[in-house]
Order: C-alpha cells, then sequence, then structure tokens
C-alpha cells in the first residue's frame, strides 16, 4: 500500500513535520506512521468526521461583508502540526520575557516616560501613536499590568527558528479556536491521545479565570467576573460566549451594567444589582465609555473609566494597552527588553523598516515588489501589499500611502515560512505556510499556552492564513519526545 506521504515534497521551505529526506522529524513520528498506516478511505472518513464534528460543535466565526454579515463554519484540517516540547520551552520563556517588558513600556509611558527621556524610542512615535490614551495617563493598574491576555504572532523561518510577527494586546482572539482544535481532533484521531506524549491545552480557561480573578479590586472568595461581549453580530462572538460558559462567569453587553453613584459598576440581575469586580472586555477602547471617548457608543458604560480609575473595577485587557500593538513599535521592543529587563531578547523580530525613517523609506519605495508592507494598525491581514504577488498598480498605491503618512508604514521582507502536511483531496497531503499564535496571560503570575492556535493558508503558495481570507486551522501538539 502506498504511503500518503511517499509524494510529499517538502520543497525549499523548512516542512515542521517531514525532513528534506522524506523522514519524520521525532515529534511528528508516531503521528506519520498512523496516517501511513490508515487505507485512503478510512482518512477521508475521519475528515468528514470532522467537518460533522465542526457543524454539530457550532463552531464559528462571522465574515464582514457588503451584503452583510456571514456566519462561516470553522475551517480545519485534520493533520495536526508538531514541535518538540524542549523547543516549545524556550519559545514559553521567550513569550513570558516578551509580554513582561511590553507591560513594563505601556506603564512607563503613562507615568515617567522614561523611556523616551532616555532615548529608547523617539518621542514622535508615541505622540503620534492611534492607541496612545491621554486618559489613562497617571493610572496604576494592579501589579502594573496594563496588557493581561496577548496573542502573539509567530513564525518559523527556512532553518526552523521561531519569530515574533506581531503583538496582539488589544482584544486578542483565536484562543477557543485552539481549544476547540483540540477537542475536535481528540474525535478524529483519538488512538493517537492513549499515551502522554501530547500535552494538553485545557487548563487555559481555568488560568485565565485565575489571571482575572487575581485583578480583583474586592479581597473576596469569588470576585465576580464578566465577559464584556459587543453582541451577537461581531465577528468573535462564538469565542465571547465560549469563555464565559468554559469560566462559568456572566456574559453581558454594555446595557447590562452601569455605574452608580459610588463609581462601583453594577450588572442589572433578577435579583437586583450585582457589583462586578472584573471586566475581561471584548470590546475596542473607543466604544468602552461614551463619557470618556465616543460619545455615541452603545456598546460601551457610561462611567467606566471613572470607575477604573477610582480602582474599583479592573478591566482586562486595560484601556491604552494598545498603544504596544502597534508595528512601529514592535521594531523597537528588542531594545526595550534590554531597557527594562537589562536582559538579550530570546525570541527574534523580523527585520523591520520603517517608513518614518527616510533613508529606511527611500529602501522600501525601491523594492516594493520584494517587501511586505503593512500599516502600523490594522489586523486580520488587511491594508497590506505582499510584494511578490503584487501588481505594479498596486505597487503605486502603497507607494503614495508611504509617501502621505510614512509613520503609518512598516516594511519586511517575506520570509520563507515554514510549511506543514495539509489534507488537500481525497488522501492527498500537500505543504501549506502557516503561523502560530501562542496566548500569554498575566497579572500575578504569568502563563503561556502549551503551543496555541495554528492558523494555515489553505491556497497553494499563498502567505495569508487569516481565516477571513481563505485561511484555515489545525491543533498544534507539542510533543514530549522523552529527549528524543
Amino acid at each position: 500500500m502506498d504511503k500518503l506521504t511517499d509524494n510529499y515534497n517538502t520543497s525549499v521551505f523548512f516542512d515542521e513535520l517531514i525532513t528534506s529526506s522524506g523522514q519524520a522529524h521525532p515529534p511528528a513520528k508516531e503521528l506519520l506512521d498512523y496516517l501511513n498506516s490508515l487505507p485512503t478511505d478510512e482518512l477521508e472518513k475521519r475528515r468528514i468526521t470532522a467537518e460533522a464534528t465542526v457543524q454539530e460543535m457550532g463552531i464559528s466565526f462571522t465574515v464582514y461583508t457588503e451584503e452583510g454579515n456571514i456566519d462561516r463554519a470553522w475551517p480545519f484540517d485534520i493533520v495536526p502540526r508538531t514541535i518538540a516540547a524542549k523547543d516549545w520551552e524556550i519559545t514559553a520563556q521567550g513569550l513570558k520575557q516578551r509580554l513582561t517588558a511590553l507591560n513594563r513600556f505601556i506603564d512607563d509611558l503613562y507615568h515617567d516616560q522614561n523611556c523616551i527621556k532616555d532615548g529608547i524610542i523617539p518621542e514622535h512615535i508615541i505622540k503620534d501613536s492611534k492607541n496612545f490614551r491621554p486618559e489613562c495617563v497617571g493610572v496604576s493598574p494592579k501589579y502594573g499590568v496594563w496588557a493581561h491576555i496577548c496573542g502573539t504572532d509567530l513564525v518559523r523561518d527556512e532553518h526552523g527558528d521561531f519569530y515574533v510577527l506581531e503583538d496582539n494586546l488589544r482584544v486578542p482572539s483565536g484562543v477557543s479556536y485552539m481549544l476547540e482544535n483540540r477537542a475536535i481532533t481528540k474525535r478524529v484521531l483519538p488512538e493517537l491521545f492513549e499515551n502522554d506524549e501530547i500535552l494538553p491545552v485545557g487548563a487555559y480557561t481555568s488560568n485565565l479565570f485565575d489571571t482575572l480573578a487575581a485583578l480583583s479590586p474586592r479581597d473576596i472568595e469569588r470576585p465576580e467576573i464578566v465577559v464584556m461581549t459587543p453582541g451577537i453580530y461581531n465577528s468573535a462572538y462564538f469565542e465571547h460566549a465560549f469563555l464565559a460558559q468554559k469560566m462559568g462567569t456572566e456574559l453581558v453587553e454594555g446595557s447590562d451594567m452601569f455605574v452608580d453613584e459610588d463609581d462601583c459598576v453594577y450588572m442589572k440581575t433578577i435579583y437586583g444589582p450585582e457589583r462586578v469586580d472584573v471586566i475581561y472586555r471584548r470590546i475596542d477602547d473607543l466604544f468602552l465609555d461614551p463619557e470618556a471617548f465616543d460619545p455615541d457608543s452603545v456598546l460601551g458604560v457610561a462611567g467606566l473609566m471613572r470607575a477604573w480609575k477610582a480602582g474599583n473595577v479592573a478591566l482586562a485587557n486595560a484601556p491604552g494597552a494598545g498603544v504596544a500593538d502597534d508595528k512601529v513599535v514592535y521594531a523597537y521592543v528588542p531594545e526595550l527588553i534590554r531597557y527594562y529587563l537589562d536582559e538579550e531578547p530570546i525570541l527574534k523580530n523580523v527585520k523591520t523598516y520603517l517608513c518614518d525613517n527616510a533613508e529606511e523609506r527611500e529602501y522600501v519605495l525601491a523594492h516594493l515588489d520584494e517587501l511586505v508592507v503593512k500599516p502600523a494598525n490594522e489586523s486580520g491581514g488587511y491594508g497590506m501589499l505582499v510584494g511578490p504577488h503584487s501588481t505594479k498598480k498596486e505597487q503605486q498605491q502603497f507607494a503614495e500611502l508611504i509617501k502621505n503618512n510614512p509613520r503609518n508604514y512598516i516594511a519586511q521582507p517575506t520570509l520563507k515560512l515554514s510549511t506543514a502536511p495539509t489534507l488537500i483531496g481525497k488522501g492527498s497531503l500537500e505543504p501549506r505556510h502557516l503561523d502560530l499564535r501562542p496566548f500569554i496571560l498575566q497579572s500575578k503570575d504569568t502563563y503561556v499556552t502549551t503551543g496555541g492556535l495554528t492558523r494555515v493558508a489553505m491556497k497553494k503558495g499563498s502567505l495569508v492564513v487569516n481565516s477571513s481570507q481563505g485561511g484555515g486551522s489545525k491543533d498544534t501538539w507539542i510533543v514530549d519526545t522523552k529527549g528524543a
């Protein structure tokens, strides 16, 4: 019988499961041996089971279109990605280091701004930031932590080395899909979970609860924690409901809460008002409080910033944390780690050209056909130019955008992103590019997920992994190879 991996081509990229000589990397050996043992019809049956499980569990995401919002089933590939536990341990340490430094940076910006005085980051970068909130100056959140939940996007290059692509510190999403990917895979490939080599991911929601509970302004046994959602039409509503249900907390909208004369936040219940201690908010800063930000916002709670500043409620992530969620600030993070922690960065940044710098801007404008150009504060893969896949017209448009607002653009070389086998058609594996979004929690303690959300560019040759633009996902296995 032909093996599933017989005709697999690792080409010029680093493949995370299969070596260039066609052998399995140690963490993938048991997985690939098992997949190779399955007849094609059986493998197809497992794939259909996965699709049915996604439908049965109601795992979906929302895409915004001109015609309206469309709910789509979560696109899932049944071949997991494998990473050795010993490699992940180093990566996790690097993620903890990075978030610790970023929180020190954010706290410094809203207080003494020593990083600017000492010339670590130019003042105009912060002054011109869309996410710096003057309303937060002087506020001191508990433990000095502003970004309690961070989703850091990682990629691997042609040597298999991890690089940080970006930090997501405002309202990072995707962790529910990481957890659901594992649930689906356990249904599809149950035999492979019979030993303890695949490290579990299920502790995330209890760790999230503990992270949030530690922020409570009241010293009580079980603080009142709520998940604040913009509502059912939000693209991440599935996740909001999922996390509230898993933590055993209330899912609320802004209209379900109010701030009373005592500057405390209360939730409306059938038993009367109940005080809220911690709000895990999944709403952007500017919609949080019509008193402090957008007066037309119907999603927020009037007086919420007053309550937060008075220390009567905790907000996770804190307003203003997004100042570090900026692709221009990203370029300075290695230096910020050295400045605040007196340590060398464990994880590397991708080489970044700042269009705000005249010399670097000239280089970018001359090499638009080679580079990836990104706006400073967009997300979801929108508003960017992938040079090698772009037209002359698109390059000309981006040249004008850069010249008109150089502060808002950065550029990076196109990495040879790693690939992993993905089931394409019946019984056929093909390499597809992928990234990884681990989640880091920080309050009293710091916690990193075991792996993260792997997103896959399902189109051949594509580097765009976002589900809203045709990307898919797969389970991520951190495999303890017992020192292999």
